[in-house]
């Protein structure tokens, strides 16, 4: 019996078809539906150029507050953007939490899974960034590998292909 879901967005142009099926899903077997992004962090090259111009204080400050606050921010935008695009309130109703955290894609996607012990994972094939010749994405790849409970997968090559024409 599938209760609770997991959509993971990279919130890109295809998110908000991916959406739509997380909905359905939801809709169809009246299940709880929580939303995650991932932040990757800071890559070696940005914290190095931080390093050189602040000091080691301002530094933590800026990654304890900073942080924190575009998170808050990205998951508010995140769930306005919801509001705006679902405008059913019954869909909104479906959606339990929106959450954005930082790390490594896969994991930060995994973590999440368990800690909220859902029943499945809805994701997308690829992320924005990938092209039809790529049939499936790094982060769907690890995802479908790793993960402990079944995944729906939202193949993006076929919808890749509509939006060209």
């Amino acid at each position: 019996m599938i209760r609770s879901m997991l959509y993971a967005t990279d919130l890109g142009v295809y998110a908000p078809y991916v959406m739509q099926h997380a909905l359905a899903m939801a809709r169809s077997f009246n299940a709880e539906l929580y939303v995650i992004h991932a932040v990757e962090p800071m890559g070696q090259f940005a914290e190095s150029l931080l390093q050189s111009y602040l000091d080691e204080q301002t530094l933590d400050q800026l990654h304890s507050q900073g942080v924190n606050t575009v998170m808050a921010n990205i998951e508010q935008r995140v769930l306005e953007n919801f509001r705006d695009e679902l405008g059913d309130q019954d869909d909104l109703a479906l959606i339990r939490a929106v959450r954005v955290r930082q790390g490594d894609p896969a994991e930060v996607i995994l973590q999440q899974a368990q800690r909220l012990n859902v029943d499945l994972l809805i994701v997308g094939s690829h992320s924005h960034g990938a092209g039809v010749e790529i049939p499936i994405g790094r982060t769907a790849v690890r995802i479908l590998q790793l993960s402990p409970v079944p995944v729906y997968m939202v193949p993006l090559a076929q919808h890749l292909g509509r939006r060209k024409e």
